[in-house]
């Protein structure tokens, strides 16, 4: 085999620095190129995002509405006044001067200043008689009360209930009877009340039953009222 020569690589060296050497102005040359089609500059604004354009455009101030216009309510037109006519001011009738006729006085001065005396004197005033005085009051009705005491009536005890007798039940109830004009009750009101209803009830039934002897207003008989008591009481 023969060897090889020591500078044998200085070939290949010299072809790679070419090689970079094209590369670099092949892109200095698609630099200019693309400056000058405007590739470089769409690219940029293909790449700028969405986000910084938006920061960058400042967003339109929003539009205020307008108010209307306020208008004043207009108020009716007062109505012309009418005109009143004015006539020409009328003028009096002015009194034609007449003279007077010269008038002598044929009284002396004295006899008309002093006053003329009276002859009559004032009559008296009478004095107006007073009035009768009204005649006496007519004298009292007499009024005779119904009573039940009468000894031709017969009227019966009350009944004492039984057992109100074994309970010890005591008191005394009064009625206020209105009796009619044929001495008969026509009906009664509790004035007061013994504290037992049994011995009320009693009395009711009592007074009812009997005969009365009716009230009189000056001897003619008429329906009146009066208390009739019943007593309640225990002997031994």
């Amino acid at each position: 085999m023969s060897s090889l020569s020591p500078f044998m690589p200085a070939k290949p060296l010299l072809s790679r620095h070419l090689t970079i050497a094209l590369s670099v102005v092949l892109l200095h040359a698609g630099l200019i190129w693309a400056l000058q089609s405007g590739l470089l500059i769409r690219a940029a604004e293909i790449l700028i995002p969405a986000e910084v354009l938006s920061e960058l455009i400042d967003p339109p101030a929003p539009i205020q509405p307008q108010k209307p216009p306020t208008v004043a309510p207009k108020l009716p037109a007062k109505p012309p006044e009418p005109i009143k006519p004015t006539l020409p001011p009328v003028q009096a009738p002015q009194p034609l001067a007449v003279a007077a006729p010269a008038v002598q006085a044929t009284v002396p001065v004295a006899a008309v200043a002093a006053p003329i005396p009276s002859t009559k004197s004032a009559a008296p005033v009478q004095a107006t008689p007073a009035p009768p005085a009204p005649a006496a009051a007519a004298a009292a009705a007499v009024v005779q009360q119904p009573s039940s005491s009468a000894e031709y009536l017969q009227n019966p005890k009350p009944p004492y209930p039984s057992l109100s007798a074994r309970l010890g039940e005591t008191g005394k109830t009064v009625y206020k009877v209105w009796i009619g004009v044929d001495g008969k009750p026509e009906r009664a009101e509790l004035v007061n009340s013994s504290g037992f209803p049994r011995l009320d009830k009693a009395a009711y039934d009592t007074v009812m039953s009997w005969r009365y002897v009716p009230g009189k207003r000056n001897g003619v008989a008429e329906t009146m009222a009066f208390n009739v008591p019943i007593h309640w009481e225990l002997r031994n």
